[in-house]
Formats: C-alpha cells, sequence, structure tokens
C-alpha cells in the first residue's frame, strides 16, 4: 500500500507544478505561492476538524521536524525558483531532483535501511529517469550579452539548483522523521512556517500578493494538489522504508511532461519518452 500512496503522491507533486507552470507566466511567483500555500493550509484545518479523523497525539518534536520541512521546503522552492529563472531548465531540473531524492537515500541506508537488490537497482534506475524525464528540448531562455556572462550565469543556476535539491530532500527527510501518533499536524505546523516565509519576502520586497480573476482557481487548485501530496507522501513514510517511498514519490516530473503532453500537446523528446520508461521498470523493480 504505501508505494500505491508514494506514486499518487508523485502524481499529485507533478500535477501541482503542471498548475504553478501554467500560472507562472500571469502573475508574480510570490503571489502564485503564498495563494496556493494558504489554500493547501486551509485544506489542512478543514481535515483536522473532520471527526472520522483518529485522534492524533502530536509531541513537541513533531512541530518542530514539521517547522523545520516548512523551512526547508519553502527555501527550497524559492532557490528552484531562482534557478530556473537564470539557468537552464534541463541542466535545473534533473539536478534538484537528483539532489532531492539522493539525500533522504542515503541518510536512509545511513540508518540501517537496507533494500533487496533488486530495489536498489530499481532506486538507482529511477534516479536516471528523474534525469532523463527532465530533460526539456525548449530552447534556453537565458540571455546571452557574452560568452563569459552565459557560463557565470550557468555556475550560478547550477550552484542554486544544487543546494536547492539538496533543501527539499531535507524537506522529504524532516516529514518522514514525524511520529505515526502525530496525525497531520506536522503538516501544519510546515505550511504556517512556509505560508510566512513567502509573505515575509514578500512584505520585504513590498510586492502585491493580488492574483488576476482568471487564475485564482487555478492556483488554488495547484495548492491543494501539493498539499494531498505532502500528505500521502507522509502516510507512505509511516507504513514502508524511506528509501523507497521518496523515490517513487520523486518520479513527479513524469506527472507534468504528461501533462504536458496532454493538455497543451507540447511534444516529448526521446530522452523523456526513455525516462519515461525507466520510471516503469524502476516501479516495478522496486516494489517487486
Amino acid at each position: 500500500m504505501f508505494a500505491v500512496l508514494a506514486l499518487l503522491s508523485a502524481a499529485c507533486y507533478g500535477a501541482a507544478d503542471f498548475l504553478g507552470g501554467l500560472t507562472a507566466k500571469r502573475a508574480s511567483t510570490l503571489a502564485i505561492v503564498v495563494v496556493s500555500q494558504l489554500s493547501g493550509l486551509l485544506l489542512l484545518l478543514l481535515l483536522i476538524m473532520f471527526p472520522l479523523l483518529p485522534a492524533a497525539l502530536p509531541v513537541r518534536g513533531d512541530f518542530l521536524w514539521g517547522a523545520l520541512a516548512g523551512l526547508t521546503g519553502g527555501a527550497g522552492v524559492a532557490l528552484l525558483y531562482r534557478a530556473l529563472a537564470i539557468g537552464v531548465m534541463a541542466i535545473v531540473a534533473p539536478t534538484t531532483a537528483v539532489c532531492a531524492v539522493a539525500i533522504p537515500v542515503l541518510v536512509a541506508v545511513g540508518l540501517g535501511e537496507r533494500p533487496s537488490v533488486l530495489a536498489v537497482g530499481g532506486i538507482g534506475l529511477a534516479i536516471v529517469a528523474i534525469g532523463l524525464i527532465s530533460q526539456s528540448s525548449h530552447p534556453d531562455p537565458t540571455p546571452r550579452e557574452d560568452s563569459q556572462s552565459a557560463v557565470d550565469s550557468h555556475m550560478s543556476a547550477f550552484s542554486l539548483a544544487l543546494v536547492s535539491g539538496v533543501l527539499v530532500g531535507l524537506f522529504f527527510l524532516a516529514l518522514a522523521r514525524t511520529s505515526d501518533q502525530a496525525g497531520l499536524w506536522p503538516l501544519v505546523a510546515a505550511r504556517i512556517v512556509s505560508v510566512s516565509l513567502f509573505a515575509g519576502m514578500a512584505l520585504v520586497a513590498s510586492q502585491s500578493l493580488r492574483l488576476p480573476t482568471g487564475i485564482v482557481g487555478t492556483v488554488v487548485a495547484g495548492g491543494v494538489l501539493d498539499m494531498l501530496a505532502n500528505l500521502l507522501y507522509m502516510i507512505a513514510t509511516r507504513s514502508g522504508p524511506l528509501s523507497v517511498v521518496v523515490t517513487l514519490a520523486s518520479l513527479y516530473p513524469a506527472s507534468t511532461v504528461l501533462l504536458a503532453r496532454v493538455i497543451l500537446h507540447e511534444r516529448l523528446n526521446a530522452r523523456q519518452w526513455i525516462g519515461i520508461a525507466c520510471a516503469l521498470v524502476a516501479v516495478v523493480a522496486i516494489v517487486r
């Protein structure tokens, strides 16, 4: 069951990223992130009031891990957007995604997890798949005033992508460290921290958080899907090995590119098709 939950989490993460990409060109990034994150927080609060959920008994550590998840996840997203703005998506996206899955897997193995040989092969193949799926065939949008400035920009974007990937990996790791009895409260703590972080950034930058009327629904839907992804991932980590769960959840780029193919009719290049095939084989290997 944990494998199904992790894959559903990946599908929701990818769909949320897809919706975020649809709205990114029509409003400021900070406004989109704050509204989407706030909508996810409201969903959580509604779920907590649902009378049929089992009683939660969070301890102090659960709130601290949740707060750390909100801080690292929020900072990771901010750095990722900056890296995408100044760099090449085909370099930034796979760098961030591979780092995000590698950190929790290495920590899990260090803490004593011993996946089977087949699962280890599946994890390695999944990391390759993430890199291939993220390879966009769109031209590089980075301005090229001169070759040296282009090199500096790419190096800066690569560095930001590395740090972003580490932070997102720490986000995955922090959520996985919460206790089974904590219920949804670690996610509440995480989302309060991330909303406060981005709202504070908008305040410092004197940037309006108002969105065009036509995209509010899409932004809210993206926030709800992102929160569902977090919820499914956290539940999966409570019933399955972290190294396997985080690898399956990190296959979210496949969901994004497939949605772009179906809805926007974007063409997938050969590398992306190979990556999707590798992802399917990796899922079978990991689950078995």
